[in-house]
């Protein structure tokens, strides 16, 4: 690709600081909760034909909304510096290690022993295996977008944030499927092959080949045009996000009045998950010697997750009323408060980690 046109990484990818709907995107979920039970519980016919405009199993309403949220996020990722990724070799080494061989595994592990063993007399037994499909497909991808925010408040290199982002981005193209596809099977859950690709086709490689196609457009026009752009479209892809939010919310409302308890549990698998990567990252970076701005974003790469495409996934795969559905959204519930929790861990602990 192309470069001589693109401002520094830090410029074309990094908000100086999180902005008003991203600090209260836990806030707006909330609200999104309320609001999509609401309106299914007055409207359910007009939300029962909404569930059936579909083609070859896939929602034609919510597919316009997946990619109006995650194009944009895309377009902000420049595949041309993986050429990048040999400056930091050690702290790329620990956050692939954490993203693709941990995570995932580790989620799985989570979501076995508390869905189906420690919690399962307190959920609807034929929702289970939905629910630990769900925390597998929040934990299969990691976060794309929303790094660029916590690196930028740990003081991260720039530079590492975006090759690492696009590195994994790359891997993700290859390695979603077979890795869902793994996970699933290993869990006793039934992968519907077909559809999960279809998936991978319709929310990952086409979305990178548009945003990418669209972002050399935007900087064949200048640095000036691609910032403007990014400033317009930006909000774009949380419109997107909490509209999706009150249509699968207003198909879930019924089970969710019924057993409010249930987004609670499902809580607890993501959050000791969180936990668990970031600080194993985090120390990793440390036994290895790299600085602590490259051990921040490692460790908020390394605990963050998709959220936008396990959403897309899980509707796609198992449906509107899914438990895997509403397992996804517990994880953009509290992405924002449990990501800003780790993001001030890190910086308290830039003393002890330097005198490594």
């Amino acid at each position: 690709m192309n470069t001589s046109n693109v401002a520094p990484p830090e410029r074309a990818v990094a908000k100086p600081a999180i902005n008003f709907f991203e600090r209260y995107l836990t806030v707006w979920v909330a609200l999104c909760i309320v609001a999509g039970i609401a309106l299914g519980q007055a409207l359910p016919d007009l939300f029962q034909r909404i569930g059936r405009m579909e083609y070859a199993q896939v929602n034609l309403p919510v597919g316009l909304l997946i990619w109006v949220m995650i194009i944009p996020m895309l377009v902000k990722v420049d595949f041309g510096a993986l050429h990048e990724v040999r400056q930091h070799i050690k702290g790329i080494g620990v956050t692939l290690v954490v993203n693709w061989l941990v995570k995932p595994f580790s989620m799985a592990f989570l979501g076995w022993l508390f869905i189906r063993q420690l919690f399962a007399p307190m959920l609807p037994a034929d929702q289970l295996d939905s629910y630990i499909a769900g925390l597998i497909l929040l934990a299969a991808a990691p976060c794309t977008a929303m790094v660029f925010v916590w690196s930028r408040l740990t003081g991260g290199d720039p530079l590492f944030t975006l090759s690492q982002v696009a590195l994994n981005d790359s891997i993700m193209v290859i390695a979603f499927a077979p890795l869902v596809g793994l996970l699933l099977g290993i869990s006793a859950i039934t992968v519907p092959w077909a559809t999960l690709l279809t998936s991978v086709v319709l929310y990952i490689v086409i979305p990178v080949i548009l945003a990418q196609i669209w972002r050399k457009l935007l900087l064949a026009k200048g640095q000036a045009a691609f910032d403007a752009a990014m400033a317009k479209i930006g909000p774009w892809s949380i419109t997107a996000l909490l509209a999706t939010l009150v249509l699968l919310f207003a198909f879930q409302g019924e089970a969710i009045l019924k057993q409010p308890l249930v987004i609670a549990l499902l809580a607890v698998p993501i959050l000791i998950q969180v936990f668990f990567n970031s600080a194993l990252a985090y120390w990793l970076n440390r036994a290895v010697g790299e600085k602590h701005a490259i051990a921040c974003p490692s460790a908020l790469i390394g605990a963050s997750n998709f959220f936008e495409l396990a959403v897309a996934a899980a509707i796609s795969l198992f449906g509107f009323h899914s438990g895997a559905a509403l397992a996804t959204v517990v994880g953009v519930l509290i992405e924002v408060p449990v990501m800003l929790l780790v993001v001030r861990i890190v910086n308290q602990s830039k003393g002890w980690y330097e005198r490594a």
